[in-house]
């Protein structure tokens, strides 16, 4: 068992539990926690005592409540760019690809890049009181963490083009109903549900999961997540990214002319 200051790991009947733990922020993404969960998975991905992955977010308000606005509200083109591809070769493409099954257990609000983070996630189990969505165009931004990319995967066109062009939020009622979730159970029930799925996936053959893994994900090439990348970065540094990211931080609705 190893412990960071905001990403813990705790590995019991061969399942790792990552649990971000930043309060304050709704356990919003940064890059020391997208850093800190990379290492945790680098130091897992050999070990023959863990077979399953379950990444969620500490309390009952938040899974992963977007990203830390803060952080790049003065980034440049090249920065923002900077900025979505590391997430994807640190942390995003990581879980994707990973050769071990990772479940999310989303326990609270999956905003903007925390509900990438759960899409990347071979599987997703939510309480109830869960709320999805991909509010970037409010700040002036696109998903950059793969959301424009497996939104469209996993709930088709026409629903991801009206999730990610309002901005509005969607209940686990309705993830569950587009495909976005595989259950939605009570907060009680969400991590019990979850050890269930990675039970159940530990009986079976580690080399046939891998496989399979590598098998599912070879259907979606890696153009879109790229495209996805470079116009994420174009909207750094634009007047209506200044406006939007401003508007944010000063809890006020954003103008755009």
């Amino acid at each position: 068992m190893s412990d960071s200051k905001e990403v813990s790991i705790s590995i019991e009947n061969k399942i790792a539990f990552i649990t971000i733990n930043a309060p304050k922020t709704l356990n919003a993404l940064n890059r020391k926690i997208i850093k800190e969960i990379h290492q945790h998975l680098y130091n897992i991905k050999y070990d023959n005592d863990v077979r399953v992955v379950i990444i969620t977010g500490a309390g009952e308000k938040a899974f992963v409540a977007g990203a830390n606005i803060k952080e790049f509200a003065s980034f440049s083109k090249k920065e923002g760019q900077e900025l979505a591809q590391s997430g994807h070769d640190l942390l995003f493409n990581k879980i994707a690809n990973f050769s071990k099954p990772v479940i999310a257990a989303v326990n609270g609000y999956a905003l903007g890049g925390g509900l990438e983070l759960a899409m990347a996630c071979h599987m997703r189990v939510a309480s109830e009181n869960a709320k999805l969505g991909q509010p970037e165009v409010s700040l002036g931004l696109i998903p950059g963490y793969g959301g424009t990319q497996r939104l469209t995967q996993l709930i088709g066109k026409g629903k991801a083009f009206e999730m990610i062009l309002t901005g509005q939020m969607i209940s686990a009622k309705e993830g569950l109903s587009l495909g976005l979730l595989n259950y939605v159970v009570s907060l009680e029930e969400l991590m019990p549900k979850a050890i269930e799925i990675a039970s159940k996936t530990i009986e079976n053959s580690p080399a046939a999961i891998k496989k399979s893994i590598k098998a599912i994900n070879a259907v979606f090439g890696n153009i879109g997540l790229q495209n996805e990348v470079e116009l994420f970065g174009q909207c750094f540094g634009t007047d209506e990214f200044k406006e939007g990211t401003q508007a944010f931080l000063e809890k006020r609705k954003p103008n755009f002319k």
